[in-house]
Formats: structure tokens, C-alpha cells, sequence
């Protein structure tokens, strides 16, 4: 019988220096992800979610003169690393990643970042850093 180590006893077991998820979001409401005041709500309530402090203010960025990769980019400093996005205008896109020290659960903040954008679907990839 082979034994299902959850994530959490996995981080724990392995001594994982931090947790890093990346979340592709597909089919985004293009109002929000083109609105850097909707992109702030959304760090700050994301922070709330998974208890990450954030450190300092959020900078959102809009640039690319590439109109495949135009819109929006984000980094939040959170006292245990960072959160940083990328929301791409002409594919309704976003690229979120969220690393921590601190253990937080990966499919919260992507079932959380799908239903705040009103993605389609998304794709989580979850990678323990040693």
C-alpha cells in the first residue's frame, strides 16, 4: 500500500525552504484585469485569504509594446516573499505566482484568483523550494 503524503505533510517532511504556485488563468473578465484598482482589491483580499502580510504598497505597472503581452503587471512584497502577476490585455490571461516561507494552500489561492477574475479554468503547478 503506498501511503498519500497531503502537501502540507510533504513541505513538512521534505523541510521545504518555501511553496511556490504558479496559476495561469484563461478566459479572464477583460474589465478586471485591465483595472489597477480591481488588481489591488484582489492582492490585498488574496493576502487576507491565505495569511500573508503584506510588506509595503503593491505596484502595479501597465506596459508592453507588444500588443500580445500588454496589460497590467503586479508585485506585492509579503514579509515571507513575494506575490507577483502578469495580466496579459489581448489573451484575458493572468500569470499569478505566489511564493512563501510560510505555508499557505496553493488551490485556495487559485480557486480564490478564478473566481475573482471570472476565469474559465485555470492551471495550478506547485513546486517546493529546498
Amino acid at each position: 500500500m503506498t501511503e498519500t503524503l497531503s502537501l502540507r505533510e510533504k513541505y513538512k517532511k521534505e523541510n521545504a525552504w518555501g511553496l511556490l504556485s504558479s496559476i495561469d488563468l484563461y478566459d479572464c473578465d477583460a474589465d478586471l484585469i485591465r483595472n489597477s484598482e480591481s488588481i489591488k482589491k484582489f492582492v490585498i483580499e488574496l493576502c487576507e485569504l491565505i495569511k500573508m502580510k503584506r510588506f509595503g504598497e503593491c505596484q502595479i505597472v501597465n506596459f508592453g509594446e507588444d500588443e500580445r503581452v500588454a496589460g497590467f503587471s503586479m508585485t506585492q512584497l509579503i514579509e515571507t516573499s513575494l506575490i507577483s502577476a502578469h495580466f496579459a490585455n489581448q489573451t484575458k490571461r493572468v500569470f499569478l505566482d505566489v511564493f512563501s516561507c510560510k505555508y499557505y494552500e496553493p488551490k485556495t489561492a487559485a480557486e480564490f484568483a478564478k473566481k475573482f477574475f471570472k476565469a474559465k479554468n485555470y492551471n495550478l503547478n506547485i513546486h517546493l523550494r529546498k
